[in-house]
């Protein structure tokens, strides 16, 4: 695993994020919260830039980034292109972070404490890739769900983790 690697991975997710927060035809279905579910695409979305923009462009890229989770599940009704706009920045803070990444740094202890512990650093960035792919899903289920519109968004696209030359 390198952090090139893991950032193509993260971007690749993070710009399926964007088509998906962009293919719902009305930006007020983003803040359904259908029953039985418990947060809107909205909210996931807000949960996922904070959460990416704080533990990799913050703790790892030192963007100063300051991080409100209770504000991302609190949040209702945020437009669609502030909500692109925050996605893009946790891209562009992702993709700095990482480029600057040393190799051997995946093997380094993760800078701040998660839960009581210090995790690889490598090992923290699989973890949040994981746990953007799980919400991810979550999202496309929702929109589905919500618009009956299925299968517009091409999701977890392998030829998006070629290498560049």
């Amino acid at each position: 695993m390198t952090p090139q690697i893991l950032s193509r991975t993260l971007l690749r997710e993070l710009d399926t994020l964007r088509d998906e927060i962009r293919s719902y035809p009305d930006e007020r279905d983003l803040w359904t919260v259908p029953p039985g579910v418990r947060n809107s695409a909205g909210n996931l979305a807000l949960h996922l830039a904070g959460n990416l923009r704080h533990f990799v462009g913050g703790v790892l890229g030192g963007s100063g980034y300051v991080r409100d989770r209770e504000a991302e599940f609190r949040r209702r009704d945020v437009p669609r292109e502030e909500v692109l706009a925050l996605v893009e920045a946790a891209r562009e803070e992702v993709e700095s972070a990482l480029a600057r990444l040393d190799p051997a740094g995946l093997d380094a202890e993760y800078p701040l404490e998660i839960v009581g512990r210090r995790p690889r650093t490598g090992d923290f960035l699989l973890h949040l890739g994981v746990h953007l792919a799980y919400h991810l899903g979550q999202i496309d289920y929702h929109r589905r769900i919500v618009t009956g519109r299925e299968g517009e968004v091409r999701a977890v696209a392998v030829g998006a983790l070629a290498a560049d030359g």
